[in-house]
């Protein structure tokens, strides 16, 4: 099978003007150029695409899937059942989202009663898709698949008094931070503290901790602009004290 730019485009859903941006990315080739200069594209390339349009979906960068497609000997099969689970789990989150949502509004109507840890659970699934959704390509990245389903599942676990704790904690992380930041020393007693509560805090959602993980974290804080502005929401600078903070009481040099 072939076809022209604008027909993979009418197939797809994607744009004409996006189906060249991926070729001169390098991300998706045509098979070939015809003779009146129109990008033609095969079964390969539509196969590659749908691969392409996965990942997008499930917010990975094009940088990103890149360097996964561009692999050699890239696996579509095995790509497309990661894929699947992928979107399995993200299927479940949202159902439970729903069915919370849908059963709260019959509570307001005067409907069905529901209980606290009814709303509970699905708080906690929209904890877990929300973080998914804004950081999950990233952290996935850099800890791996294994570690953040561990996260996820230790917050799926999390109680509503252990929620209630986690909350409170990060409140104290950003109240030690403000204190903090009128020296403006990471190496100050309150900063320290404020990296002492942001491990208690961490502790909550990773199965392990370390150092190093950490460490690494931190320097996302400063790395990454959606961290960077949740930190300096109320002051700039909050990011970078945290993590000059945080290496330094991880030992790790600054």
């Amino acid at each position: 099978m072939e076809m022209t730019i604008q027909k993979l485009a009418q197939l797809s859903g994607v744009s004409s003007r996006t189906l060249r941006y991926y070729d001169d990315l390098g991300l998706l080739k045509p098979a070939r150029v015809n003779s009146s200069g129109y990008r033609i594209y095969g079964q390969e390339e539509i196969d590659l695409l749908q691969q392409i349009l996965f990942y997008r979906e499930l917010g990975f960068k094009l940088e990103v899937i890149k360097e996964i497609i561009t692999v050699e000997n890239f696996d579509y099969k095995n790509a497309l059942m990661e894929h699947y689970k992928a979107l399995m789990e993200k299927r479940h989150q949202l159902d439970v989202m729903i069915t919370t949502v849908t059963k709260t509004i019959s509570a307001m109507n005067g409907g069905i009663q529901m209980s606290n840890e009814e709303k509970f659970e699905g708080l906690k699934e929209k904890m877990i898709l929300d973080n998914e959704k804004q950081y999950g390509q990233e952290i996935r990245q850099n800890y791996g698949d294994t570690t953040v389903d561990a996260s996820n599942n230790k917050v799926q676990q999390m109680t509503e008094q252990q929620y209630e704790e986690v909350q409170a904690l990060e409140q104290d992380v950003k109240r030690l931070l403000k204190q903090a930041m009128e020296t403006g020393q990471a190496d100050s007693d309150v900063a320290q503290r404020a990296a002492e509560a942001h491990k208690r805090w961490l502790m909550y959602y990773w199965p392990k901790y370390s150092k190093e993980a950490h460490a690494g974290l931190a320097e996302m804080y400063t790395a990454d602009e959606r961290f960077t502005s949740y930190y300096d929401k109320e002051q700039n600078g909050t990011a970078q004290l945290l993590r000059d903070a945080i290496l330094i009481y991880t030992g790790m040099d600054i």
